[in-house]
Parts: C-alpha cells; sequence; structure tokens
C-alpha cells in the first residue's frame, strides 16, 4: 500500500473555516461551542485522531460558510489552546490565526454551580475568569478545572437562564 492510499482525503471547502491542530479528541466539543448539532443544515467535516507531527494525534474541523466569533475562539482556546483558524474564501487560506489565551469568557459555559445566579431565574450571562489550569465564575467563584471545561459547554450559546 502506497503512502497516497494511507492519506485522509476530505475534499476542500469554498468559504468557511477550517479549525486545525484541535487537541486530539475535542472535535465534537468544538462543534458543541459552535452551536452545531446537526440540524441547521451545515456542512461540515471533521478528522478525529488524525495523525499530526505536532501534537503526537489530532483533531481538525471544517465549517462551510461560517466564520467564527471573537467568544466562540476564546472558548476554543480552552479546549484546543494549539489550535489555529483558518479562513477560507474561495478556496484559498486568507488568514491563519493562532487561538490566544482569552483573560476572561462570557456566555459560552455554564456554571456548575446550582446556587449560582446565573442558573436562578435571572437574566444574567454567564462569566468566568480564565486561570493557569480551568475557569473561575466571576459570580460565585466556583472553579472549574481545564480537563472539564467541555463538559460545561452550553450547547444553545444563551450563557443565561431562560426566563
Amino acid at each position: 500500500m502506497s503512502d497516497t492510499d494511507k492519506e485522509l482525503r476530505v475534499s476542500k471547502i469554498r468559504d468557511g473555516t477550517v479549525i486545525d491542530h484541535v487537541t486530539a479528541g475535542q472535535a465534537l466539543n468544538v462543534l458543541a461551542i459552535l452551536g452545531i448539532d446537526g440540524s441547521g443544515g451545515e456542512s461540515v467535516s471533521i478528522g478525529m485522531n488524525v495523525p499530526s507531527d505536532k501534537l503526537g494525534l489530532k483533531d481538525v474541523v471544517k465549517v462551510e460558510g461560517r466564520e467564527l466569533s471573537q467568544s466562540e475562539v476564546d472558548v476554543l482556546s480552552l479546549i484546543a489552546p494549539e489550535a489555529t483558524i483558518n479562513i477560507i474564501r474561495d478556496f484559498d487560506v486568507i488568514e491563519k490565526n493562532r487561538v490566544e489565551r482569552t483573560e476572561s469568557v462570557t456566555g459560552i459555559l455554564v456554571c456548575p454551580n446550582h446556587n449560582c445566579i446565573t442558573n436562578a431565574d435571572e437574566p444574567v450571562r454567564t462569566a468566568f475568569a480564565v486561570l493557569e489550569d480551568g475557569v473561575r465564575c466571576s459570580y460565585c467563584g466556583t472553579i472549574v478545572r481545564g480537563g472539564d471545561v467541555a463538559e460545561h459547554i452550553d450547547a444553545h450559546g444563551s450563557g443565561e437562564t431562560a426566563l
């Protein structure tokens, strides 16, 4: 079997975003951050546990017709600190950026403390300060360690409780 027979082939996208060098096993969490659950008709390609010289194994997510918001990139930096965001237009990479760890994230994570005001019937958006090894709720001080952050992604992206 030749090397080309072993290559993973995924078609190029015309316009959209390629999120590369995602921590292996985190691609589905990336989709949750982006609010993609399959019901919206987005064209998405995912490579999971793909060999990588840099990371050993990595995930890759391609989303057609969509560019990421800064708040989405901020949360991505927590679960995929080595990720690169490639903006694609007319099949060409026009912009390539590494994610940078932010100081805070708002409206994307849910506080695990059931007594936190963000979990009460109040229209309050969640806010977390980013720590070296996780995040801390700006309202109640609850700390979520880095490996557990993905479990607290608000798939609806509202970051607040419904009234």
